[in-house]
């Protein structure tokens, strides 16, 4: 079985699980914008369970940074500053090189065939305008990661992805297509069959810290 026949969706095994998952694809999908206020109440009511567990999917998306607690406001959609998105991409680059690093050994010939899949998805995407590109985007970079077998790594740059997921939806909408997007993953591809972790590492690293300014450029944050 190769990557693309796995779901990258989450199986909630608990409604803690359930609420957290459906609000953070809400702000994945911009749903819930920076500033925004989540009531418990509405959402619990949309989702058909109690405001408790709600609660507690707040709390668990507050100490990722996505939403913040506050006395008398509740909870409220957190927005990045110009600095944060860079710091961002700064702390991704480090994670995800870690991850190309533990994920190259691990590479088959599965997992080639998977990536220039999802690059095929992607560059399709791109020409039509989807949307989709955002997610075969982070379909590649999440083949990549997850080969790395470090579920806590792994927990860490999806929360990273759905950080910046918002940004990246809306740096999309202002471009015809993502500038040199085929050429810049096809470097990773060739890095990667070329068996050297380290040179691997560097590359991804380069290729994330370039989108920084390319996002930044279209971005509009909301200071906390």
């Amino acid at each position: 079985m190769t990557f693309l026949t796995a779901s990258l969706e989450q199986s909630p095994s608990t409604a803690e699980e359930e609420a957290y998952l459906y609000l953070q694809r809400g702000l994945r999908l911009c749903r819930y914008k920076p500033g925004d206020r989540l009531i418990p109440e509405e959402i619990a009511a949309e989702i058909g369970m109690s405001r408790m567990p709600v609660r507690e999917a707040f709390r668990r998306l507050a100490a990722e940074g996505l939403v913040t607690l506050r006395p008398n406001r509740g909870c409220i959609v957190t927005g990045l500053t110009l600095d944060e998105i860079y710091e961002t991409f700064e702390i991704r680059s480090v994670l995800e090189g870690l991850a190309v690093r533990l994920a190259v050994p691990k590479m088959d010939a599965d997992a080639f065939l998977d990536l220039e899949r999802l690059l095929d998805r992607m560059e399709r995407a791109g020409q039509t305008g989807s949307s989709d590109w955002v997610v075969r985007h982070q379909e590649f970079h999440a083949l990549i990661y997850t080969l790395s077998g470090r579920p806590n790594l792994i927990r860490k740059i999806n929360a990273l992805h759905v950080v910046i997921e918002p940004y990246m939806r809306f740096w999309f909408d202002y471009v015809d297509k993502p500038l040199s997007a085929r050429e810049e993953h096809e470097r990773l591809i060739r890095a990667f069959a070329q068996g050297d972790a380290l040179h691997a590492d560097q590359i991804m690293q380069e290729h994330i810290l370039g989108t920084a300014p390319l996002l930044a450029e279209f971005a509009s944050p909301v200071r906390r």
